[in-house]
């Protein structure tokens, strides 16, 4: 039997199912631009485990810097329910905080992702570089 969570917003407008073959996995925080700001613990599911059971026209879609990750949040009351993050095509990345009956506390000492220097960003810096050291 797989186990299943409902995450919600804060107004409830929002409800997502997500089905956790294994329970709660890949735990961490982001240290980008945007996740730093939240301070919010994250955990990965895979995209067919992930479905919008309520409001999903309230959820309105932020992008920023590649525009290749996908942030959504409820449009009521502006908490981040998920996204879909370019370092994990396969996946998306849930507000842990938004899972019912969650102790948030209890993930306090979750690790860090370095978004700051997004392995992606250091390999494009790279293929620049390159790039031009082949055009001189």
């Amino acid at each position: 039997m797989e186990n299943s969570a409902l995450l919600t917003c804060h107004c409830g407008a929002v409800e997502i199912n997500l089905i956790l073959p294994n329970g709660i996995e890949h735990v961490e925080r982001c240290s980008c631009s945007m996740c730093s700001r939240k301070y919010a613990v994250f955990a990965c599911v895979d995209l067919k485990n992930l479905e919008v059971i309520k409001g999903k026209n309230k959820l309105k879609e932020y992008t920023f810097h590649t525009h290749t990750s996908k942030h959504w949040f409820c449009s009521i009351c502006g908490i981040h329910t998920h996204h879909h993050a370019r370092n994990t095509p396969t996946q998306y990345v849930v507000n842990l905080a938004c899972l019912e009956g969650i102790k948030i506390e209890n993930y306090a000492d979750a690790p860090w992702f370095d978004g700051r220097e997004h392995p992606k960003d250091l390999i494009n810096e790279q293929l620049e570089k390159e790039g031009t050291s082949h055009k001189s």
